[in-house]
């Protein structure tokens, strides 16, 4: 017996007649006008000081007038919040420094740390625009890059930091010189091939290298690592620890509601973060190179 697919058709576009399809347009998460963020890598400076040079130091009159022209810069930006690079449990402790820091009653060059970036760019820059607080998004998981140490293709690792020290250590001993201002150095910093170079270096290189193990490092559970995927294994600490931070920005900026957001991070975690943001329709990320300047 011949069955007629008429009847059968015929029920299926009444379905999906009554079945209305939403008009196609933005996810109802998603804000009309996204959130610009800024991140801005930056050295540790209370780290690139160097006693055979007093030109590191960035407490030196001349180095603070560097910074003030370089807040000049990114003062343009007008965010409304910032964001450094400290842990959320610091929050309460950085309240309190701020707090006095906008007093006048704190003096960085006795303070314990007083070169941090932290200070001297978030600190500074806060009090310039009036904002009552800095934000700590930081996350734990800090690991060093030299923690991948051997397996097969580990040359191709090692090469390509080799390479890259290559490329930014002479502008840093420029900078170190004073050759170089901290706008230049800043700019450089933040620049594309040098941000593309560090994150190909950081996670994409390290996949290539199979067959080994991670050095015994506090920050790292190696419980979980396979050795044939070491150089994979490598990129996840460090990746998951972008993740928090990216958590950490997100909902610092539910909580606030601002809509124009400077972050203060290492450069490390730059180009991976900037990815992870363009990839959300709630935020547009900005380059700081716009605002920087070479000189």
């Amino acid at each position: 017996m011949r069955l007629s697919l008429a009847p059968c058709l015929l029920a299926l576009a009444g379905i999906l007649g009554c079945t209305r399809l939403p008009a196609t347009g933005p996810l109802p998460t998603t804000p009309r006008h996204p959130t610009d963020i800024m991140l801005v890598a930056c050295p540790h400076l209370s780290q690139f000081l160097k006693k055979d040079k007093p030109t590191s130091d960035v407490l030196t009159p001349t180095r603070q007038a560097e910074i003030g022209a370089l807040l000049g810069h990114i003062q343009r930006f007008r965010p409304d919040v910032i964001m450094v690079e400290e842990l959320p449990e610091e929050q309460a402790r950085i309240d309190s420094l701020y707090a006095l820091y906008r007093q006048n009653k704190l003096d960085l060059s006795t303070l314990p740390g007083g070169r941090s970036e932290v200070y001297q760019l978030g600190f500074a820059l806060g009090k310039r625009l009036g904002l009552e607080r800095i934000y700590c998004v930081n996350s734990e998981g800090g690991t060093s890059q030299s923690i991948l140490h051997e397996g097969k293709n580990i040359k191709l690792y090692e090469d390509a930091t080799t390479e890259h020290r290559a490329y930014y250590a002479p502008v840093v001993q420029k900078w170190e010189s004073g050759e170089v201002s901290m706008s230049g150095l800043l700019y450089f910093l933040n620049s594309r091939p040098m941000l593309e170079q560090l994150h190909t270096l950081v996670y994409r290189t390290p996949a290539r290298v199979t067959d080994g193990a991670l050095k015994a490092d506090p920050m790292v559970d190696a419980s979980f690592v396979k050795p044939h995927y070491v150089g994979a294994e490598f990129i996840s600490v460090i990746y998951n620890r972008d993740l928090k931070i990216y958590s950490n920005i997100v909902t610092t900026q539910l909580a606030t509601g601002s809509a124009r957001i400077l972050t203060i991070i290492g450069g490390r975690h730059v180009a991976s973060l900037q990815g992870i943001l363009r990839t959300d329709p709630a935020y547009r990320v900005v380059s700081a190179t716009d605002y920087l300047k070479k000189k």
